[in-house]
């Protein structure tokens, strides 16, 4: 998904209060992030990566069931992978996570940092941007079956003739499918349109 101006500020400002990184999945669905940054140390999240750790992970298993905030040290999971403890072993000890949303497109948003924990007024703003996040990437309405068919023939590379042709309707039906769509997605152009539901995962 390309960063808008806000995400990117958004992120900026997660950057600025977490000196040992974030880590942000915002509008996971189906164990998969529409959109994921991080910028935890490069060499804990190959172990983290390596390791699958994100299916063992107390904070994720807390995001997912539990909407709002909380510290690190005050999630009550249990951590038989010794999760927490290797994080700490590259200079995270302190941390503080947020989930936001419903359960079939929750954003989940962690910070970390090595010398203290997060005060209260870091842990409201962890929240408001978390909130802000989800609210900005979250992405446009469904498209119906015959946008996505009309998008899907143009992705594979059918001209309007030919999938028209194939769908069973007239050209300027086809058309008018691929316009409803590119205002479904804010798209100016049907190429647009197309690399935008690629990203939503809507083909």
């Amino acid at each position: 998904m390309t960063l808008s101006k806000e995400i990117s500020a958004l992120l900026a400002e997660l950057d600025a209060m977490a000196p040992c990184g974030y880590s942000a999945g915002l509008h996971i669905r189906f164990a998969t992030p529409l959109l994921f940054e991080s910028t935890y140390p490069a060499a804990w999240l190959k172990q983290y990566n390596d390791n699958a750790y994100y299916l063992r992970d107390p904070v994720v298993f807390w995001g997912i069931g539990v909407a709002g905030a909380t510290r690190w040290s005050a999630i009550p999971m249990p951590d038989p992978f010794k999760v927490m403890k290797q994080a700490a072993s590259h200079g995270m000890n302190y941390g503080a996570v947020c989930s936001y949303g419903p359960m079939t497109s929750r954003s989940i948003v962690g910070i970390a940092r090595s010398d203290r924990e997060f005060s209260d007024a870091e842990m409201e703003q962890l929240t408001d941007i978390t909130a802000r996040l989800h609210i900005a990437a979250k992405p446009p309405s469904e498209l119906t079956t015959a946008q996505i068919e009309a998008l899907q023939c143009i992705a594979n590379g059918d001209r309007h003739t030919a999938a028209a042709a194939k769908l069973g309707i007239s050209e300027s039906a086809f058309k008018a499918r691929l316009k409803s769509a590119r205002i479904r997605l804010e798209a100016r152009t049907t190429s647009e349109a197309v690399r935008k539901a690629r990203e939503y995962r809507m083909l």
